[in-house]
């Protein structure tokens, strides 16, 4: 299954440009390597070695990028927007202005809103606002079953005919069993993909940190591992006994890479994505109580960090997304255990990942196989490479600028991030989505 790709909202192609110079990383073709990118019609002409010094069309604007990076935009697969029900939160239009500074050109959103997307209607209507106001690209994942209830699934066939480009219920698990697999058989003949939050609700609780010493310690309610990892272990199950296509949202322990690795070997069609704060951060950094830090699942200790590193190193964890979770000051200023989970993150996505890329712990064609190749595979979209005649959604990065992140200064229209005052070695110069800049 294809989803038709969006085209840019603001019409016509720009002039063409030249990327002179540019360390090029393309996972999609295994390559990295110095070369050229040439862009004309909102479409790649050209992208590699084989491009230098072959000239450029008349009028062409040409970019000296030697020193720098040319990847392919980033496909973000898990984007919380506040539109409709919480627009205090973000729109169509902050969430794209902050993916587009975060070398984000295409977004797939997530159903928990309000209304919540469980209807063909409301999936038109997410494209439609998309196209209205959003800068980069917009696909929608809708609601897996009925009011993200967990007992009814919604009608796979006609919300993927609508545009869905996969199916979850976002912030929930799908707790029943019968449900899942239901989902997972439905979901088949659609070929659709299931998309699952795996934390077991009951397990989890009222717990607001991983269990354990230091969650004692700090004085707040623990939520096992196991909660995640009992839920992934019965999910691979179902996905046995239904042949369905699955992938976890987020995982964030080692036993959960091990689960992973086995169902694949075994040769289910599962695929694995992690957040980049489960990637970045471990539970001592909510020592402060700082609430910004707060996320379901919560942050893991230090061995599980590492073990997932290693999982996505190795391609066990298949995708890196930012997990943007805006929330507002009403949902955020509370003590820890009661604050709200989440945080923003389309900004801060890529800056955080070259942190394991310059520590030499994931090397660049991997994790930008990550964070864009794969995840446009999974959902059959029409991106995630630089291949010649692919759309023109690429990002120019700066790899050695060094910078501190001002949260006031994010696009976003919530300032809630775990990185604050983060220092980073990497920047986004320029974004362009169907061959126009929509950041630089």
């Amino acid at each position: 299954m294809t989803a038709p790709t969006t085209l840019d909202p603001r019409g016509a192609a720009a002039r063409p440009i030249l990327f002179s110079g540019a360390r090029i990383i393309d996972p999609a073709r295994g390559l990295d390597a110095t070369g050229a990118v040439l862009v004309s019609d909102g479409r790649i002409l050209a992208a590699g070695p084989e491009a230098l010094n072959q000239g450029a069309p008349d009028g062409a604007e040409i970019v000296d990028a030697r020193g720098k990076v040319v990847i392919p935009g980033l496909v973000d697969m898990r984007v919380f927007v506040g539109e409709p029900g919480h627009e205090h939160r973000e729109t169509f239009a902050s969430a794209s202005r902050a993916a587009a500074a975060g070398g984000v050109t295409t977004i797939i959103t997530m159903p928990d809103t309000d209304p919540v997307i469980d209807d063909p209607a409301l999936v038109d209507f997410v494209l439609r606002r998309a196209r209205e106001e959003a800068a980069v690209r917009v696909h929608p994942m809708a609601a897996l079953t009925k009011g993200l209830a967990g007992e009814e699934t919604v009608e796979i066939g006609l919300l993927a005919e609508a545009g869905a480009v996969a199916f979850t219920d976002g912030r929930k698990s799908v707790a029943s069993s019968l449900v899942m697999r239901r989902a997972l058989a439905y979901g088949r003949d659609f070929e659709a993909l299931i998309v699952q939050h795996v934390e077991d609700p009951s397990l989890a609780g009222a717990g607001v940190a991983t269990e354990g010493e230091f969650a004692t310690r700090l004085g707040l309610p623990g939520i096992p591992r196991e909660a995640e990892t009992i839920m992934l272990e019965r999910d691979m199950r179902l996905v046995a006994l239904a042949k369905g296509r699955y992938h976890a949202a987020q995982i964030s322990t080692s036993d959960s890479v091990e689960i992973i690795r086995a169902a694949k070997a075994s040769g289910l069609d599962v695929t694995a994505g992690i957040s980049i704060a489960h990637l970045s951060l471990n539970e001592l950094d909510i020592g402060t109580y700082r609430s910004f830090l707060k996320f379901s699942p919560p942050l893991r200790a230090e061995d599980d960090r590492q073990a997932v590193i290693e999982g996505l190193a190795d391609g066990t964890i298949d995708i890196v997304v930012s997990s943007h979770d805006p929330q507002d000051v009403e949902t955020k200023r509370h003590p820890f255990a009661e604050a709200a989970d989440g945080a923003v993150g389309l900004e801060t996505l890529l800056p955080a990942a070259l942190r394991l890329v310059h520590d030499g712990r994931v090397s660049w064609l991997r994790m930008i196989d990550a964070l864009s190749t794969r995840p446009a595979r999974r959902l059959g979209l029409e991106a995630g490479t630089l291949a010649a005649g692919a759309p023109a959604d690429l990002v120019l990065i700066d790899p050695d600028e060094a910078w501190i992140l001002d949260r006031h200064a994010l696009k976003s229209r919530s300032k809630n991030t775990p990185f604050e005052d983060g220092r980073f070695s990497g920047r986004v110069l320029h974004t362009l989505v169907g061959g126009r800049t929509v950041f630089g």
